[in-house]
């Protein structure tokens, strides 16, 4: 896997600029199972994840808010039968920050 998830988060606070356009497709090279959608101005980093049953996706929901946890960084989780989807941001800036590429990278980890 990528050495992105390896990497430390950095602290972010509501004084930090979002990632621009650019800088999140150079960071979305080491994700190409993710990409960025824009809602009500605001990029964001999604990806879904497709499993057998209900209790997998269930199993995977918890993993990855075990990881959130850790981090104190907290995405949008969607578990439906046979899928879930993961969505980050930094709601704090309103956009996509580093940390935001480091989480996909672990949820992408523990889906394994």
């Amino acid at each position: 896997m990528t050495t992105l998830a390896h990497t430390p988060c950095e602290p972010c606070s509501g004084n930090v600029i979002p990632l621009s356009y650019e800088a999140c497709q150079a960071h979305l090279k080491a994700l190409p199972e993710w990409q960025i959608i824009e809602h009500d101005g605001i990029m964001k980093l999604t990806r879904q994840f497709t499993f057998r049953n209900f209790a997998d996706a269930m199993a995977f929901s918890q993993r990855v808010g075990n990881v959130a946890e850790q981090a104190g960084h907290h995405p949008i989780l969607v578990t439906e039968w046979g899928k879930n989807t993961v969505t980050w941001w930094s709601h704090e800036i309103k956009g996509l920050h580093l940390n935001d590429f480091i989480l996909a990278a672990r949820t992408d980890e523990v889906a394994e």
